[in-house]
Parts: structure tokens; C-alpha cells; sequence
């Protein structure tokens, strides 16, 4: 009998801008800034981007924007997360001689570019998003160091940006 493969070549993946922001302010201080200097409305999500690793819950702030107008769908998200790791040490084996030491671990969305601050990630039915002109526009913010894209070949963990 004759066997048959089907390949599956097809690419289900919806095509998105990813725009690399360095920035030291807090998440909702940047997504303010943001929802001025674009006239966007930028929201937090009652969830956040959560990733369990090592027994441990990760969460990453998340906003969102649809302009139902131009069929567009803005999200902002946190790159870093600081968590703490405690543990108990007994040295001298007494009652009151435990020692808590502490340590703190950084985890990040996207592992590969550790030095981006947020993402702000554009999702477009059509290409109607003038990134030339948003670029700029955020640049021009004076808490913002510096914003530009990223290529979507360049990410390895673009599986961390699936949250629909």
C-alpha cells in the first residue's frame, strides 16, 4: 500500500510591528505619555501577561487600545520582571540562629533584547499605521531614551507575544 505525506507549509502567523521602547519610568506612567503624545487611550487589562516557570508566576503588565476606526489594536507591555527568591540557612544548627538570605532574579518577555524597557506591539487589519511619523512622536516624548522597531525575524520568542 502507498503511503502519502501532507506537508504543511502554511504560515499562520498574523503579521505585527513591534516597537522597542527604552524607558525608565513605570508602565502606567509610559502608557499616559503614550495616550498624549499619540492620542491613543491606552488601558491596563484586569490580566496581565502571566508565564509560570521554575514553580513560579511571572506577570508582566499589559495595556491595550482598539481604534475600531482604522482597525487597529495597540498593545503596551513590560519586558522586565523582578522576583525574589528567599531561602533559610542554619548555620550554627540553634533555635534562633536561622539566616534569610535573599536574592533577586530578573526574568524578561523577550530574553533576547534585555535592554528594551516595553514593547508596543501593532496589530492592523490594513497597513494604515504611519510608523515613520509614531516613531518620531515617541521619540519626542522627553522620558522616553530612544524607540524604534523590530524586525520579526530578529525575535526568537515571538511564541511569549501570542496573547489573544
Amino acid at each position: 500500500m502507498a503511503t502519502h505525506k501532507l506537508f504543511f507549509t502554511e504560515d499562520f502567523e498574523e503579521p505585527f510591528t513591534l516597537i522597542a521602547i527604552h524607558c525608565s519610568e513605570e508602565a502606567y506612567k509610559l502608557a499616559y505619555l503614550l495616550n498624549q503624545q499619540l492620542e491613543m487611550r491606552l488601558k491596563r487589562k484586569k490580566a496581565d501577561l502571566d508565564f509560570s516557570t521554575n514553580g513560579l508566576t511571572i506577570t508582566f503588565p499589559l495595556y491595550d487600545f482598539e481604534d475600531v476606526h482604522k482597525y487597529t489594536h495597540f498593545y503596551l507591555m513590560g519586558n522586565q520582571c523582578r522576583s525574589v527568591e528567599a531561602s533559610l540557612q542554619s548555620p550554627g544548627g540553634g533555635l534562633f540562629d536561622d539566616l534569610v538570605s535573599e536574592r533577586s532574579i530578573m526574568h524578561y518577555l523577550l530574553p533576547e533584547f534585555k535592554k528594551v524597557d516595553y514593547f508596543l506591539k501593532i496589530h492592523s487589519d490594513f497597513e494604515t499605521v504611519p510608523l515613520q511619523r509614531m516613531l518620531a512622536q515617541i521619540n519626542r516624548i522627553k522620558q522616553v531614551i530612544s524607540a524604534y522597531t523590530l524586525e520579526a525575524e530578529n525575535i526568537k520568542s515571538k511564541n511569549n507575544l501570542i496573547f489573544d
